[in-house]
């Protein structure tokens, strides 16, 4: 192999639990890729004795990990196995294995990293979704990752929101986060940044985020869809499901996920770490104020909250304390619900919004959730809570049906009564 060959080389891992879609993942990948040949992958595939060897063992290209699903401890773990077959290709993609990809993915990939102007970048976000079949469609624009909220315990989780005008952009977007399902980095990312394999979901993608950018990376999601994720997985089997107390597996799930969680609060914190910590060429303060978030006290800037583009602007020293608990009580008469409209919803957005419009709170309530009121009912309220340095003005709530997509939407001002701010006992 030529010296340029080897320069363009791509180590692809993939981690797999259980999944009946990882042939067709693999397929997608190498026959949509301009030069196959470039492409090396690294596959931990964790499995049951019935399901079916990948017929790629005999491939040269690739490296595969075969795992009785038993001996999983998850995730995290699955990718740190896999970043163990790297062998010093000079670009590393992470994807999950339930994915498919554009035309020409590999070519982009690399041509968006020279546009980034960086010397050390990652490409990374949610990939937008798309369902497996016979008759997959694959269209929707790039998505970057919001900032949601802090959970319970401090960790920042983050929402898939669309890149506005992004058809305009001849850049990568500067991002705040990576993603764990679609990150493509230097092959420098292995073995400076490699994944830690007592991590278990939840908090994964703020603990890399973290690692990566106080060890020098420049974080950008990608200015085209490049990858599809089918996020529905309705005949996957999760490691959660299978790791509990009855199938004596060992260490249950939910003790793998606190300890976890006791480690990425650590990360957060500051605390050094034996292994797995941040980096040294940055400090948590620097992410801190590029990203318009406090992790002690667990605010993040309205700029932050409006997905607007980082770093963010130089804020004084004690904005978190301007920030604010909300309170919102939305109500509206249930005769304002599309009357003629199905009843076949997928999720309702709820939207809560400052005086300039800026969506300053989201939520989409789910299936399950939605049968907790009746839509026979004269009037629905929705209790909303939110931080924010702006005062709630508007909301919106905007059903959408699995048949006919997007519905009418319901508007309303918020009135005197409707909001109020919750002193620090009432959290």
């Amino acid at each position: 192999m030529s010296r340029k060959a080897e320069s363009d080389l791509v180590f692809i891992s993939i981690a797999a639990y259980r999944d009946p879609q990882l042939s067709a993942t693999v397929k997608d990948c190498l026959g949509k890729a301009r030069n196959p040949a470039r492409l090396r992958f690294g596959i931990c595939r964790q499995h049951a004795f019935d399901e079916l060897p990948l017929p790629y063992v005999d491939d040269d290209r690739f490296s595969i990990l075969d795992i009785p699903w038993r001996e999983s401890k998850g995730a995290c773990w699955a990718r740190a196995e896999a970043m163990k077959l790297w062998r010093g290709e000079p670009w590393f993609l992470q994807v999950d294995s339930h994915c498919r990809f554009a035309g020409g993915w590999d070519d982009m990939l690399i041509r968006m990293m020279s546009q980034t102007q960086s010397p050390k970048p990652i490409l990374s976000t949610y990939a937008t979704p798309f369902t497996p079949g016979e008759n997959e469609t694959l269209e929707g624009a790039p998505l970057q990752m919001a900032f949601q909220g802090f959970t319970a315990d401090g960790i920042p989780h983050m929402k898939p929101v669309a890149i506005p005008n992004w058809h305009s952009l001849n850049r990568p977007l500067r991002a705040r986060f990576l993603s764990g399902g679609f990150l493509f980095a230097p092959g420098s990312l292995v073995s400076e940044v490699p994944y830690d394999p007592e991590l278990y979901f939840l908090g994964e993608e703020a603990a890399m985020t973290l690692r990566a950018f106080t060890h020098g990376y420049d974080l950008f999601h990608p200015c085209e869809t490049i990858v599809w994720h089918d996020y529905v997985r309705k005949d996957a089997v999760k490691h959660w499901d299978d790791h509990t107390d009855a199938n004596k597996t060992g260490v249950e799930w939910g003790a793998q996920d606190l300890r976890s969680k006791n480690k990425i609060r650590k990360l957060l914190s500051g605390e050094p770490l034996d292994t797995f910590g941040l980096g040294s060429v940055r400090t948590i303060e620097e992410f801190e104020e590029y990203a318009g978030l406090s992790f002690r006290l667990r605010r993040a800037q309205d700029y932050t909250v409006r997905s607007e583009e980082p770093p963010n602007p130089k804020a004084d020293a004690n904005w978190a304390e301007e920030i604010y608990s909300w309170l919102v009580r939305i109500r509206f008469n249930t005769s304002e619900l599309p009357a003629d409209g199905p009843r076949d919803f997928s999720f309702w957005y709820i939207g809560v919004h400052d005086e300039n419009g800026h969506e300053i709170y989201r939520r989409d309530l789910s299936p399950g959730e939605l049968e907790s009121f009746s839509l026979q009912q004269p009037e629905i309220e929705l209790v909303c809570e939110l931080q924010s340095g702006s005062i709630p003005a508007a909301w919106t709530v905007w059903p959408v049906s699995r048949s006919h997509g997007w519905l009418r939407k319901v508007e309303g001002k918020l009135q005197d009564g409707d909001f109020t701010i919750l002193l620090e006992e009432d959290e």
